[in-house]
């Protein structure tokens, strides 16, 4: 069976894993806040706590949140405009992989459409601006967030929704490639695709879902997966 497209995770997999603060990550969001009664910590430990659940929508019921969804749920109310400190507390996380460059255009080459599905809170405006800032936006065939569809990974309806965003029909001639067991090699197999593991993410235990899939291949660096891919077609 052919390759018709391959779809990427972006945290851990596009970019290199990163273990994160996340009370600093708090404090950094609580910048947001507007008119937040009892200070910064105050807002930072509600965020925080709110954080957990939200990721929980994910991992239990495969349901999407955004950053507002965050506040609300933190029951705080922010300006969008004073998000920066949170998104420069991230910059230096975003950086894509210097391989992921000649892959994607290996994997053009063949024929083969590159697409991107990642699980976020975060805006469709700042994962663009991250493949732009890189120079590989050009090289994405078509990309999904779950911020702006109702799921998250693993379920099918994200990964359908992905190969609708690269024109591919048949996920039996889809792989996807993700660093989690759960999410992305679990999830992938579930929605008829071929998963490839890239193994280097320390995944929190409170983000492991039910269960752990098995790939149909594994890779230690992100631009071996052109061999792969090479190999299946």
């Amino acid at each position: 069976m052919g390759v018709d497209a391959v779809i990427f995770d972006w945290g851990g997999t596009l970019t290199a894993w990163h273990d994160v603060d996340f009370h600093e990550e708090s404090l950094a969001l609580a910048e947001a806040v507007v008119g937040a009664h009892g200070g910064l910590d105050v807002a930072a430990s509600r965020l925080h706590e709110a954080g957990a659940r939200v990721w929980g929508w994910s991992r239990d019921h495969q349901r999407s949140a955004t950053v507002a969804d965050l506040f609300d749920e933190a029951g705080l109310e922010h300006d969008p405009a004073l998000l920066s400190a949170y998104y420069d507390f991230w910059a230096p996380h975003t950086l894509t992989d210097p391989e992921v460059g000649p892959l994607f255009e290996a994997l053009r080459a063949r024929g083969v459409r590159v697409g991107v599905l990642s699980n976020t809170i975060w805006p469709r405006a700042w994962h663009r601006g991250f493949f732009e800032r890189d120079g590989v936006d050009h090289l994405i065939d078509g990309d999904v967030y779950t911020s702006e569809i109702p799921w998250t990974k693993p379920s099918a309806q994200a990964f359908h929704a992905a190969m609708d965003a690269v024109g591919a029909t048949d996920p039996a001639r889809c792989v996807y490639v993700g660093d989690r067991l759960y999410d992305d090699v679990w999830g992938a197999q579930a929605a008829g695709m071929r998963a490839i593991h890239v193994p280097h993410s320390t995944i929190p235990p409170d983000q492991r879902g039910h269960t752990e899939g098995v790939p149909d291949a594994v890779v230690h660096r992100i631009g071996e997966v052109a061999d792969v891919v090479a190999r299946w077609t």
